[in-house]
Order: C-alpha cells, then structure tokens, then sequence
C-alpha cells in the first residue's frame, strides 16, 4: 500500500519535469527527496505508535494540544491532497489520450471523465481489496522494471552525456528534489490506518521506511533506462506522457499500450485511494466543527459523501486549468510544509532516535525554502496563489469559529 501510494502517479508526473530542471543530476534529486521522505516516514510511524492512533499531523496536532494549528495543518493538507488528486487525474488523461490522438481537448475531458468515475464508485461504498491492491502494485511494478532495465541494458549511454552548453549543477539537484516531492508523498497514507494494522508498532515503521527506499530506487532506475532509451530532451518535451514514449521506443505500440495500460490502473487507483482518505480527514476537521457539519456527513453507505464531491469538483477544475509542472510543484511544498511540522512535533515528542526527526525538520524545512524560492524566480503567479488559498483557509476559519 505505501508502495502503491507512491508510485501511484509519482514517476509517470514528475519525471519530465525533474528531468528539465536537474538534466544529468536528476538521479540524485530523487535520493534527496527519498531521504527526507525517509526521515519523515519515521516521525510518523514513531508518532503513530507513541500515541497508539493513526490520523497523521491533525491527530499529531491534536493530541498534543496545539488544536488551532491542527486545524490549520489539516486544511492546508487537504488542500495538497485536493492538488494531488488534480495531477493523477491531469497525467491519466495525458496518457489515455496519446494512444487516441484525437487533439488537445480529450486529455481534459479523460481528466475530469476518471474522476467523475471514481467519485460514483466511492459514493456506492466500492473499496478495493488487498488483492486487488497487491495485484495492481505489483503488475506496475513489472511493466516499469522491465522498461527500465531493458532501457539500461540496450539503450545508448550517450543519453545520459550532458549536451553542449548544458549549465545544470549539483545545486539543481537539490530544487529538482524540492520541486517534484510530492512523488514521494503517498507513504504517510499507511499511517491513517494504523488501527486496522496487525502489530502496529513493529508493522508501520518497517512497511513506510522500507517502500521509501524502495521506491527510491525505482526512479533512478527508471530514469537511467527511460533516458539511455529516448535522452533526456524527448522526456522533456513529453514530459506528460514520457513513459509511454520510453515504452513504445522499447517496444513498438504494443509498449506504448502497456506503458499507457500501466500509468492509467496506477494513476486511477491514486486518485481512489487519495480521494477517499482525504474525504475522511474532511469529515474528522468537521467533527472538530474545524470545518461546516456538513462535511461530516454520511450517506446510506457510510461514506462522506459531501467531502468526495467537494474535492472532485475542485480537483476537477485544477486538471483542467492547471499545468502539470504548476499542480506538481504546488503540492510539493504544500506536503514539504506539513511533513516539516510532523518531523518538528517528533523531535520536541522526544521520540527515540528524534535526531532522525531533526535533520527531517530541518532538510524539509531547507527543502520548502527551495521550493518558494524556485516559485517565486520561475512561477511567481503558482506561489502567490498558494499563499492567497493559504490566506483564504485562515480568513475561512476565523469566520467558521465567529458563525459557531
């Protein structure tokens, strides 16, 4: 499951994109961001088990009486997840689309179509089960190891040679890590279930610390076959739909099919998966009355069913106004910005070994940073609209409590 959520859309979105900005150092933008996510996955299980509940930041916050910026922490998380929600969906009808051909008006459409899909499904009550989950990780899994190996072993190395005039430097590594880290964020899901974990407290830190590395090595895997096979200008340019690219040149069409076929079952099962997690962190800010009551609401499924079409109708905005690169970015400092405040509530929790959870504060922290500073030089109107939502939740919620 943490794999899943990870690689869920993480590696079919934000590989062009990283690749444009670290060029040749890309490789080890992905093991920064692993390693932060790494420091970051051990603050949460270390927190999950000392408090012996699950939930994430909001519950972190919560229980350990800093209630108001809790509330603050969960709007702003779902914000992040509503974004994220947008880029599965943005990069599923990207890559249906390429096999169509059809113009520049049906990746849109497939964008909001699969979301629309998957809201009625949840709003049914239909959950996938482990199986399916299992089935489906690992069936992704295969086709992109296969690609990236066979790149390795047949593509051309020269790809990998910087181009004439190419500038990029270990210093763009580390804002290809800031930028693209929302491909990483999918880990801390695992933790919102830790009461339906058998032994918790031994089963969370191994399953979250052990995906991340995982999944780290997965993309410089990956990077280095997709790039010997098509260079590194070709992801760039189709950044959107890079992979499948990678596999046709592998392959023919029949590895554009399968490269498609993967991306669209690991896209599609992260916008489930995301979209009912955050639906029922909406519902637990609601009970807190950190949010209208309606939010809290279920129907005859038990499912919050005006949480999921909060998020859908947003989420289905953003995929068709956004950009890849923008929505990306966006939501990486978003989660940069919560995982800082998680791996800050672990060291002052003096957890043990909290000086994990330090260099996670202070490498998300450095990372954030980064990340607006990058906003601000290249994407100024992104960043000054992610301040004015962050100004909109907190003018939101003083009217909230003033209503209550």
């Amino acid at each position: 499951m943490a794999v899943g959520g990870m690689i869920g859309g993480g590696i079919f979105s934000v590989l062009g994109i990283v690749i444009q900005e670290a060029g040749r150092w890309t490789w080890l933008s992905f093991i920064i961001a692993g390693l932060i996510a790494v420091f970051t996955a051990y603050s949460y299980s270390a927190l999950s088990t000392k408090f012996k509940k699950g939930g994430g930041a909001f519950t972190f916050l919560k229980v350990t009486k800093h209630q108001e910026l809790g509330a603050n922490v969960a709007w702003v998380l779902v914000m992040g997840y509503i974004l994220t929600v947008s880029v599965y969906a943005f990069t599923f009808g990207h890559y249906v689309a390429s096999v169509f051909n059809q113009g520049s008006w049906l990746p849109r459409l497939l964008s909001v179509l699969i979301i629309v899909l998957l809201t009625v499904i949840n709003l049914k009550g239909i959950t996938k089960s482990a199986l399916t989950e299992i089935i489906t990780v690992y069936g992704k899994l295969i086709i992109l190891l296969v690609l990236a190996i066979f790149g390795i072993l047949q593509g051309d190395a020269r790809n990998l040679s910087p181009d004439t005039g190419d500038a990029k430097t270990i210093v763009d590594a580390f804002i290809g890590a800031a930028i693209i880290f929302m491909a990483y964020e999918g880990f801390q899901l695992l933790s919102y279930d830790y009461e339906d974990l058998e032994e918790p407290d031994k089963t969370l830190p191994h399953a979250t610390i052990s995906a991340v590395i995982f999944v780290m090595l997965v993309y410089v895997v990956i990077f280095y076959g997709s790039t010997m096979l098509v260079g590194r200008e070709i992801i760039i340019e189709e950044k959107e739909i890079a992979l499948a690219i990678a596999g046709k040149k592998a392959f023919g069409q029949i590895g554009l099919y399968f490269l498609t076929l993967a991306a669209a079952f690991s896209t599609a099962s992260a916008i489930n998966a995301t979209l009912y997690s955050t639906a029922k962190l909406m519902k637990d800010i609601a009970k807190d009355n950190e949010l209208p009551e309606l939010f809290s609401q279920e129907n005859f499924n038990q499912v919050p069913a005006n949480s999921i079409l909060a998020i859908s109708i947003m989420s289905s905005i953003l995929a068709v106004i956004g950009s890849l690169g923008s929505l990306v970015e966006v939501a990486s400092i978003i989660f940069l910005i919560v995982f800082s405040v998680v791996n800050f509530i672990a060291f002052k929790e003096k957890v043990k070994y909290r000086w994990v959870c330090f260099l996670g504060f202070i490498a998300s922290l450095v990372a954030t940073l980064i990340a607006g500073y990058y906003q601000a030089h290249d994407h100024l109107v992104e960043l000054l609209t992610l301040l004015a939502l962050i100004l909109f939740i907190k003018i939101l919620r003083s009217k909230l409590k003033l209503g209550s």
